[in-house]
C-alpha cells in the first residue's frame, strides 16, 4: 500500500491544532496517528510532500508531480481541502495566517507566542477556538465576523449568544455583523466600521476542496466535490473518494451530505478502506462533530436540512440542549455537559426520515 501525501509528515491529528497544540499545551510528538512502526509493520509506503499529482483512470496510476508513478487496484481520494484566500485586497498577503495543517499550526503557535495582538476573521468553530486558545496565552484577540453572533445561522440566537458569551469570558473581543474590506501589511485589517490593528491576523473564513486533480481526470464533481456513493464508490470501477473531498450520499438520509467534520472523515475513509477491499459497507450515520472552546465542549449533530424551530433546555452545572425540530421532528441536537441528550438525539434523528 501507498499513502501519498502532500505534507511532510506522517498522517496526524487536525482537531488539536486550534486547541492544546496553540495552547502549547501538546507538541508535535503527539499528533501521529500511528507510529513509524505500524507503518513498516504493515508494508505502507509513505511518498511525503507530493504535490502535483495526476490520475491516469485508464491506466489505473498515480503520477506525482516529482515523477513518481505507482499503479493501483484501488485507489481513495482522500484530499481533504484548503483554507479559503479572504476575497478582499491584501487577503492573499503572505502574513495573513490560516489554519489547516501542521506547517499553518506552526506557523500561529509561533505567532501566539509572539504576538501581544491578534485578529481572527470568521466566527466559526475553528475561529471561536483558535481565538479563545490565544486568548489564553495572553494576546487580545478581535473577532471579527460576517454574522451578529458566532453560528447565529446555523444554531439558532439561544446557542450562539451562549458561544459569544464563552469568548467574552476568556477576554476576546467580537465584533460581529461586519464585513472586512481590505488588510494592509498583512496587520491592519478595515472594515465598513473601524481599523483594526494587530501583530498577527488569522484568516479562518471557510475552505476549498482538493478536488481539481480528479476534476482533471474525468470523475463527476458537483459543488466542488467528488460524487460518491454511499459506499464512498465513484462511478469508475476501483476509485473511492472520503472525507471533505466528498459529496457522499448517506444511506439513512437517502440523499449525498456535504460534511466537513473529523469524525465524519474518519468514518468516510473507514468505509472506503473496506469497500476497496472488497467489502460491502455503507454510510449511514448521522453527521456530527465536537468543538472545544476553551474549558467548554459543544457536541453537535443533524442531517444539515435546516430546522424551524430552536427549544434550549438547561441543566445544572451549566449543561445545556437545544433541540432541533423540523415539522414537529428531531433533525438535531446541540449539548453541552449533556452527553446523554446527545445520544438520544442521535437515535431520534436516524428516525426522522423513517417515522
Amino acid at each position: 500500500m501507498v499513502i501519498i501525501s502532500a505534507d511532510e509528515v506522517p498522517p496526524y491529528q487536525r482537531p488539536p491544532l486550534s486547541k492544546e497544540f496553540l495552547r502549547g499545551e501538546s507538541g508535535e510528538e503527539d499528533l501521529p496517528l500511528e507510529s513509524a512502526e505500524y507503518y513498516r509493520d504493515n508494508d505502507i509506503e509513505l511518498w511525503l510532500a507530493q504535490t502535483g499529482y495526476r490520475l491516469d483512470l485508464g491506466r489505473r496510476t498515480v503520477i506525482t508531480g516529482t515523477q513518481r508513478t505507482v499503479g493501483y487496484r484501488s485507489c481513495v481520494l482522500a484530499m481533504g481541502c484548503r483554507p479559503a484566500t479572504l476575497p478582499v485586497p491584501g487577503g492573499d498577503h503572505c502574513d495573513v495566517l490560516h489554519l489547516r495543517s501542521l506547517a499553518d499550526g506552526r506557523s500561529l503557535r509561533k505567532a501566539a507566542a509572539d504576538a501581544s495582538s491578534a485578529v481572527v476573521i470568521g466566527s466559526g468553530f475553528i475561529g471561536c477556538e483558535a481565538a479563545v486558545s490565544m486568548a489564553t496565552r495572553g494576546v487580545a484577540v478581535t473577532v471579527l465576523s460576517t454574522e451578529e453572533l458566532p453560528q447565529l445561522t446555523r444554531l439558532g440566537r439561544a446557542a450562539a449568544e451562549r458561544i459569544a458569551g464563552w469568548l467574552t469570558e476568556a477576554g476576546v473581543r467580537l465584533v460581529g455583523g461586519t464585513e472586512v474590506t481590505e488588510i494592509r501589511g498583512g496587520r491592519t485589517v478595515h472594515t465598513a466600521g473601524e481599523v483594526v490593528e494587530a501583530d498577527r491576523v488569522l484568516a479562518a473564513a471557510g475552505v476549498i476542496p482538493n478536488s481539481a486533480p480528479a476534476e482533471r481526470a474525468g470523475l463527476p464533481i458537483d459543488d466542488g466535490r467528488i460524487v460518491v456513493d454511499e459506499r464512498m464508490a465513484t462511478p469508475v470501477p476501483g476509485v473511492f473518494a472520503a472525507g471533505d473531498v466528498a459529496l457522499a450520499r448517506n444511506a439513512a438520509a437517502g440523499r449525498s451530505l456535504k460534511v466537513e467534520h473529523w469524525g465524519e472523515a474518519l468514518r468516510m475513509g473507514e468505509i472506503a478502506g473496506i469497500n476497496a477491499a472488497g467489502g460491502r459497507e455503507k454510510w449511514s450515520e448521522v453527521p456530527g462533530f465536537w468543538s472545544t472552546i476553551g474549558d467548554h465542549t459543544v457536541k453537535y449533530s443533524a442531517w444539515g436540512d435546516g430546522y424551524d424551530n430552536a427549544e434550549l433546555v438547561d441543566h445544572p452545572g451549566g449543561g445545556f440542549t437545544v433541540w432541533y425540530r423540523a415539522a414537529g421532528r428531531i433533525v438535531g441536537v446541540l449539548t453541552h455537559r449533556a452527553d446523554n441528550d446527545y445520544d438520544t438525539g442521535q437515535q431520534l434523528i436516524a428516525g426522522s426520515f423513517r417515522a
